[in-house]
């Protein structure tokens, strides 16, 4: 199967955390960038496209300002995103430049992702940069980011970036060999693929107890959940390992990799689907969840039990069944106040061009 899916990997997205790049002085560890970089290079040799998205900056700031722990405080982050950023930036763009290639700093906000136009430039923007032969360096841009307009975590923004490319394959490199079974027993074991993304396999994946990180392997399955829907492959492997990246390409067992559905999204459904903060919930019977998902309908006013939230037309809402589980996202010609008053006839509340089944 790995072999199947990695087959023809032409233009990925490797994503690497704040654990891989730093040393236990929370400073960047030079001969492990020395190493990553050298691996991102290599596949620009062999011809694919590399998007590089790199956590670090704050754990960088961190040590700089002589941080022990990471700052609560938002201006502190964004003081230490901000001397940290820099630094990073300095380090990467001396190593690119041994292996004889150009970097560019990309940094983003939810924000720049949501407004649809903003959206399609950045996506025009990156593209042109690999089209030159650039290798993009994207982190989130923490030192403006407030918690209304960020990603979360870098496993978001990574899933995100190899959706709006789209990517033909994300690889997120951590601390440990990918998703564990009986982490921290005595039998621990790395799943090797994953299929289904269900109840079970999130019961696994824990937070993080690192100074410097956020998310730990939580964030991942969330990020997973993303780029499978849009029909992207994910590795979670071990950035430590030297040449981990040649041997996920080559399809051996390295890592957990995370199968995507068979299906791509188009680009405007992808958009619908997971750039959005939805502006709240509608709730709907059962005939009508059957008719979305099974049937390709637009959603109707009488298969509407209930809504809430603040929501404007236009707006981006989740949709979910009668237990309160999510299953699909769309954008609604009517905002909360019509759809409460249960006096809409013969229209449609969420056309089914702009309504996405997750």
């Amino acid at each position: 199967m790995r072999r199947k899916v990695l087959n023809d990997i032409s233009r990925l997205v490797v994503k690497v955390g704040t654990g891989v790049l730093t040393d236990r002085r929370k400073q960047p560890d030079p001969e492990q960038l020395k190493q990553l970089v050298a691996q991102l290079a290599g596949l620009r040799r062999a011809g694919r496209e590399v998007v590089f998205v790199t956590s670090g900056a704050v754990g960088a700031g961190m040590g700089a300002l002589g941080y022990e722990k990471r700052p609560s405080d938002l201006a502190e982050l964004q003081a230490c995103a901000a001397v940290g950023q820099s630094r990073l930036m300095a380090i990467y763009e001396q190593l690119f430049a041994q292996h004889g290639l150009h970097v560019a700093q990309v940094l983003l906000t939810h924000d720049d992702l949501e407004h649809h136009e903003r959206h399609l430039n950045a996506r025009n923007t990156l593209v042109t940069l690999l089209a030159r032969g650039v290798v993009p360096i994207i982190n989130e841009n923490d030192a403006v980011s407030f918690t209304e307009i960020k990603f979360g975590d870098n496993d978001t923004l990574s899933a995100l970036v190899a959706s709006l490319l789209p990517a033909d394959l994300l690889v997120i490199l951590t601390t440990v060999d990918g998703v564990i079974e009986n982490f921290g027993k005595a039998n621990p074991q790395t799943l090797a693929t994953i299929e289904k993304i269900d109840s079970a396999l999130e019961k696994l994946a824990g937070g993080t107890d690192s100074a410097t990180a956020v998310g730990g392997m939580r964030s991942k399955i969330q990020a997973a959940k993303i780029v499978v829907r849009s029909g992207i492959p994910l590795v979670i492997a071990s950035g430590r390992k030297k040449g981990v990246l040649a041997r996920v390409l080559a399809g051996e067992t390295e890592g957990t990799l995370f199968v995507p559905q068979p299906h791509k999204l188009r680009g405007r459904k992808r958009w619908i689907a997971f750039f959005h903060h939805p502006k709240g919930v509608l709730f709907v019977d059962e005939g009508a969840k059957v008719a979305l998902r099974e049937k390709g309908k637009s959603l109707l006013p009488p298969g509407i039990s209930r809504c809430e939230g603040g929501f404007a037309a236009g707006d981006v809402v989740r949709i979910c069944d009668g237990n309160g589980t999510e299953f699909a996202r769309g954008i609604v010609d009517f905002g909360a106040a019509e759809v409460r008053a249960k006096k809409l006839q013969r229209v449609e509340v969420i056309h089914r061009d702009n309504l996405v089944i997750l």
